[in-house]
C-alpha cells in the first residue's frame, strides 16, 4: 500500500513539473502547490485529490485567459479570407485575366479597368433606394478599392530638384507621383466619400418609402416616373406630400449630387481626351465626315447659321439607341476632321473645296452637339470611340483614372435619379398638381437664400475657383477645339 502511494506521488510530481514548464505566470503558483502537497502529505490522499482539482481549475482559467487575450486564432480566421481574396484579385491582374497562364490575357491597364468596373457593379449594382449602404458592403468597397488604387502609389515621374552639397547648389532629378494622378486621385477619393456620406444622410428619414412595382400600393395614384425600369421600386410619399423642411433638404441633396456628377464627368472627359485614338478605330472610319454623318446631318451642321438647340430639336432622340448612334456619328466626324487639319493625310475626297477654317468651324459645332448630348443624357452608355480607347489603352494610370471617375459618375447619376423619383412622387400629390415645376423652382430659390454658408464642392475638394473652372473646360466647351487638343 505504501509502495503504491509513493509511486503515485512520484508520477504526480513528474506531471506537475511538466505542467510548470508549459504554463508560466499564473499557473506557476498552482504547480508549486501540488509539488509541496506531494511532499508534505505523507499518505494524505485527500491532499493529492485537492491539489489535482486546484490544478485543473488553474489550467482551465489559464486556457480561458489565452482564448480571451490572445484571439490570434480568431483573427487569423478572419484575415485568411481577405488575404485569399486579395491574392486572387492580384493574380488575375498579373495574368491579364487569362487563368490558363498562357500569356494571352489583356493588358495590365485593361485588367485594372475591368477590376474597378466589376467591383463597382457588385457593390453599387443593388443601390435601388435612397438608403445607407450596409456596413459590410461599405467596408468591402473601401478595402478593395484601396487595393486597386494602391497601384497609383508607384507610378512616378522624374522632376528637377535643387540640392545643396558643401555649399554648392546642384540640380538633380527626383521622383514624385505622376502629376495627373497627384491631382485627380485625391479629388476622386473625396467625391467617392461625399457620395457615401450622402447616402448615410438618408438613414433617419421617415417621410418617404418604397414599394415594389408589382405590389398593390404601387398601382394606386399616378404611374411612376421610370415606368420602363420595372426593377426599380416605386417611391411613395404621404398623402399630403413631404414637409417643407424635407423638401428643401432633398433639393439641397440633389444639388450636392449634381456638383459631384459634373466634377466626375469633367475628370472622365479630360482623361478620355488625353488617351490616344487606336489605329483600329481610325482604320474603320470612312474617308470623310460627310459619309460618317450622312447627308441630312452634314447639311444641318454645315449651314451658314447654326443653332445647336434647333438642330437637336429636329432629330428623333426618343430612345437611348438613337442618341448613342448620333453620338457615334458625330465623334467619328470630329476625328476625321482633326486628322485632316493636323496631318493632312490626303484621304479627303473634298480636295480644296473645304478650307481649314471651315473644318475647324464644323468640328466646333460638332463638339457643341456632343456637350449638349452629355448634359441631356448623362447616363448614356459609352460611345464606340470611348470603348475603343479603353480597350487599347496601355497607360495604367489613365486606365485607373478613367474607370474610377466613370463609376463615381455612374453612382452619382443613380443617386440623382433616385432623388428625382422622390421629388416626382411629391409633386404628384401637391396641390395644385398643374404646377409642380413652379414649386420646385420656388424651393430651389429658398434653398439658395436660406443656406448661404453651406459647403460647395470647391470646399470639399480643396480646389480654388480657377482650378475648378480648368477642370470643367473640356466639359463646358469654354476652350476652342484647337486649344483643347
Amino acid at each position: 500500500m505504501v509502495r503504491a502511494l509513493d509511486r503515485e506521488r512520484s508520477i504526480q510530481a513528474t506531471k506537475s513539473f511538466s505542467r510548470r514548464r508549459m504554463y508560466e505566470g499564473q499557473g506557476r503558483q498552482a504547480h508549486s502547490m501540488i509539488l509541496e502537497s506531494g511532499k508534505d502529505a505523507e499518505g494524505g490522499e485527500d491532499n493529492i485529490l485537492h491539489s489535482r482539482s486546484y490544478v485543473s481549475r488553474a489550467i482551465g482559467d489559464r486556457l480561458s485567459d489565452c482564448q480571451y487575450y490572445g484571439s490570434p486564432f480568431d483573427r487569423e480566421k478572419r484575415q485568411i479570407p481577405q488575404m485569399d481574396m486579395m491574392k486572387e484579385k492580384f493574380a488575375k491582374l498579373l495574368l491579364g485575366e487569362d487563368m490558363s497562364g498562357g500569356g494571352k490575357g489583356v493588358s495590365s491597364a485593361l485588367a485594372l479597368s475591368n477590376a474597378i468596373t466589376n467591383l463597382a457593379a457588385s457593390v453599387f449594382g443593388e443601390q435601388k433606394r435612397l438608403e445607407p449602404m450596409s456596413a459590410e458592403t461599405k467596408a468591402r468597397w473601401v478595402r478593395e478599392i484601396e487595393w486597386l488604387l494602391s497601384v497609383t502609389d508607384h507610378i512616378v515621374e522624374l522632376v528637377p530638384s535643387q540640392q545643396s552639397t558643401n555649399g554648392v547648389n546642384m540640380e538633380i532629378m527626383t521622383t514624385q507621383l505622376r502629376s495627373d494622378l497627384l491631382t485627380n486621385i485625391p479629388g476622386l477619393r473625396k467625391l467617392d466619400a461625399i457620395l457615401i456620406d450622402l447616402l448615410d444622410n438618408f438613414a433617419h428619414q421617415k417621410e418617404f418609402w418604397y414599394v415594389s412595382k408589382d405590389s398593390n400600393d404601387s398601382q394606386e395614384g399616378t404611374p411612376p416616373r421610370n415606368d420602363d425600369k420595372w426593377w426599380i421600386p416605386t417611391a411613395k410619399v404621404p398623402p399630403g406630400g413631404l414637409s417643407e423642411s424635407t423638401r428643401r433638404w432633398l433639393q439641397f441633396q440633389k444639388d450636392s449630387v449634381n456638383q459631384v456628377l459634373k466634377a466626375a464627368m469633367a475628370i472622365n472627359a479630360q482623361v478620355l481626351s488625353e488617351m490616344e485614338i487606336p489605329e483600329n478605330y481610325i482604320e474603320s472610319l470612312p474617308k470623310n465626315g460627310r459619309s460618317s454623318l450622312g447627308d441630312s446631318l452634314y447639311k444641318s451642321i454645315t449651314v451658314e447659321y447654326f443653332d445647336p438647340e434647333q438642330f437637336l430639336s429636329t432629330l428623333d432622340l426618343s430612345s437611348e439607341h438613337k442618341v448613342l448612334d448620333l453620338k457615334n456619328r458625330i465623334e467619328a466626324s470630329i476625328v476625321i476632321w482633326k486628322r485632316k487639319m493636323n496631318q493632312k493625310d490626303g484621304k479627303s475626297s473634298w480636295g480644296s473645296a473645304v478650307s481649314l477654317e471651315k473644318r475647324e468651324l464644323f468640328e466646333e459645332r460638332a463638339e457643341t452637339i456632343l456637350l449638349l448630348l452629355k448634359q441631356r443624357f448623362p447616363g448614356l452608355p459609352q460611345s464606340a470611340l470611348d470603348i475603343s480607347k479603353i480597350q487599347y489603352n496601355k497607360d495604367v494610370g489613365q486606365a485607373i483614372l478613367e474607370s474610377y471617375s466613370r463609376i463615381i459618375e455612374s453612382l452619382a447619376y443613380t443617386i440623382l435619379s433616385r432623388i428625382e423619383d422622390v421629388i416626382y412622387a411629391d409633386s404628384q400629390v401637391q396641390s395644385p398638381p398643374s404646377g409642380p415645376n413652379d414649386k420646385v423652382e420656388e424651393d430651389t430659390e429658398k434653398i439658395s437664400s436660406e443656406t448661404p454658408t453651406s459647403k460647395t464642392l470647391l470646399d470639399f475638394m480643396g480646389w480654388n475657383k480657377s482650378s475648378y473652372l480648368e477642370k470643367l473646360h473640356i466639359l463646358s466647351g469654354l476652350k476652342s477645339p484647337t486649344a483643347r487638343h
